[in-house]
C-alpha cells in the first residue's frame, strides 16, 4: 500500500504487532474494570442508602444518593487532575498501577460502610482512582499506536467500557439471584469490585512506557520543555483554546451521563415498584439489571460507531451527530418509558448516543496536546468538567423531588445544546499526526 494513501483508507490493523494488541488489551481492561466499578455503584447506591439510612422517608432518599454520587465525582475530578500530571511525570504504566489499585480497593471497602458518611467518603476515595486511570490509559494507546490506527484503538478502548458496565449488571443480577437477603446484595456487589486489582501484575510484567514519553522526559531533563504543566495548558494560545473546548465538551457529556442517565435504574424501579413492596423487590431488581445491561450494550455500539464516523467524516461531525441524538433520545426516554419492554428499547438508545460522545473524548482529547502535556491535558479536560458537573446528580435529585424523575431528565437535557455550540470553536484533527 502506498505511503501516500490517505490515513482513513488504510486498514486500522495494518502494521500492528503483537505488542500493540497487548497494550490495547491491557488498556481496555484497565478502563473496562474502571467503568465496571462505576456501575456497581449505580446499581448499589439506592439499596445502600436504604440500609445506611433506616427509616428515612422515600421522598428524601434521592437527596442522599445525589450527595454520594457528587462525592464520587468530586473525587473523580481531583484524581483525574492530580494523576494526569503524575502520568506525564511518572509515566503511563506506573500511574495505571496506582489508580487501578485505588479504585479496586476502595470499591471493596465501600461494601463495609456502617453509615452514609463513611459511604460518601469511600466513594470520594474510589473516585480518585477512577478519575486518574483514564488519562494514563488513553495516553498509553495514543503514543503506542500509529496515526492510522489510533482513532479505532481509542474508540475500542472506550467502547469496551460498556462491557464493564454490562459486567456490573451481570454481577448485580447474579448476586440478587443468589443472596437470600435482598438488603445485603449491595455489600456483596461492592466486594466483587476488588478483583480488578489483580490486573496490575500484568501491567508491571509486560507493559513498558511509550518511546514518545521517554523522549519527552529526556527533553525535560535537558531543560528544553516541561512535563505535565497545567500552566502551559493556558500559556500557549493553541493549547488554551483546545483546553476550553475540551472542558466544555466533557462537561456536557458528564452531566448527561452522571446527571441524567445513571438515574435510569431509579426511573424503572419507580415504574415497576412504586410503593417499594418487599414481594416485588427481587423481580424488580432483576428487570432493572436487564434494562441497564441493554443500556450499556447500546453504549458499546455507540462508542464503536463514533470511531467509524470520526475516521471517515471527522471528529466534529461525529460529535454533532451524538449530541443531536442525545438531545432527542434522552428526554423521550424519561417522558414515555412506562414498562420494562419500552425501557429496554429506550435505555439502549440512550446508552448508544451518550457513549458515542464519551468515545469522542478518548479519540479526540489525546489529539489536542503534545506528548509532554498529553496526560495532563486529557486529565484536565475530563476532570475539570467533573468539578463543573459534580453538582449535576444533586441538582437532578432536587429537581426530581420537586417535579419528578421524568421532568428532571428533560430539564437537564438542554445541556446538549451547549455542546453543539462549542463545536464551532473546536479544531478538526482528522488525518493529522499528534501535535508536538
Amino acid at each position: 500500500m502506498s505511503k501516500q494513501e490517505p490515513l482513513e483508507q488504510k486498514r486500522w490493523t495494518e502494521g500492528l504487532t503483537g505488542y500493540h494488541y497487548l497494550v490495547l488489551c491491557i488498556a481496555i481492561m484497565g478502563w473496562m474494570f474502571d467503568t465496571m466499578v462505576q456501575w456497581l455503584f449505580v446499581f448499589a447506591k439506592q439499596p445502600a442508602m436504604r440500609t445506611l439510612l433506616p427509616g428515612i422517608p422515600e421522598s428524601d432518599l434521592n437527596g442522599y444518593i445525589g450527595i454520594a454520587t457528587m462525592c464520587m465525582m468530586l473525587g473523580w475530578a481531583t484524581g483525574g487532575l492530580f494523576f494526569g500530571m503524575v502520568g506525564d511525570r511518572l509515566g503511563r504504566t506506573k500511574t495505571m498501577v496506582i489508580t487501578i489499585l485505588m479504585y479496586a480497593g476502595f470499591t471493596g471497602l465501600s461494601g463495609l460502610s456502617q453509615n452514609w458518611y463513611q459511604f460518601a467518603v469511600l466513594r470520594f476515595l474510589t473516585g480518585l482512582g477512577i478519575g486518574g486511570e483514564f488519562a494514563a490509559g488513553a495516553a498509553l494507546i495514543a503514543e503506542t499506536f500509529p496515526d492510522h490506527a489510533r482513532p479505532t484503538a481509542l474508540a475500542l478502548m472506550q467502547s469496551m467500557s460498556a462491557i464493564g458496565n454490562i459486567l456490573s449488571g451481570v454481577i448485580n443480577l447474579t448476586l440478587t439471584s443468589m443472596v437470600s437477603s435482598v438488603d445485603l446484595v449491595w455489600r456483596y456487589v461492592f466486594a466483587v469490585g476488588i478483583l480488578p486489582g489483580f490486573l496490575v501484575f500484568f501491567i508491571l510484567l509486560y507493559i513498558k512506557e511509550p518511546q514518545a514519553w521517554h523522549d519527552a522526559r529526556e527533553r525535560a531533563k535537558q531543560g528544553v520543555e516541561g512535563l505535565g504543566s497545567i500552566k502551559e495548558l493556558f500559556g500557549d494560545p493553541r493549547w488554551r483554546r483546545n483546553t476550553i473546548v475540551g472542558i466544555t465538551l466533557a462537561a456536557v457529556g458528564v452531566i448527561g451521563f452522571w446527571g441524567i442517565s445513571v438515574w435510569s435504574a431509579e426511573l424503572l424501579r419507580e415504574i415497576l415498584n412504586p410503593k417499594n413492596l418487599v414481594e416485588l423487590k427481587k423481580s424488580t431488581e432483576i428487570k432493572v439489571s436487564l434494562a441497564v445491561m441493554a443500556q450499556n450494550f447500546g453504549c458499546f455500539l455507540g462508542a464503536l460507531c463514533y470511531g467509524v464516523v470520526a475516521k471517515r467524516s471527522g471528529r466534529k461531525f461525529a460529535f454533532a451527530l451524538a449530541l443531536l441524538g442525545c438531545l432527542i433520545v434522552i428526554p423521550t426516554t424519561f417522558l414515555i418509558t412506562n414498562s420494562f419492554p419500552v425501557a429496554v428499547i429506550l435505555f439502549f438508545s440512550m446508552g448508544f448516543m451518550l457513549l458515542a460522545i464519551f468515545s469522542g473524548y478518548a479519540v479526540y482529547f489525546p489529539e489536542l496536546y503534545p506528548t509532554r502535556l498529553r496526560a495532563t491535558g486529557v486529565g484536565f479536560c475530563y476532570n475539570v468538567a467533573r468539578y463543573i458537573s459534580a453538582f449535576g446528580p444533586y441538582i437532578f435529585a432536587n429537581l426530581a423531588q420537586r417535579f419528578g424523575l421524568r421532568y428532571a431528565g428533560v430539564m437537564i437535557s438542554v445541556v446538549f445544546i451547549i455542546g453543539l455550540g462549542v463545536l464551532t470553536l473546536a479544531p478538526e484533527t482528522k488525518g493529522k499526526p499528534l501535535p508536538e
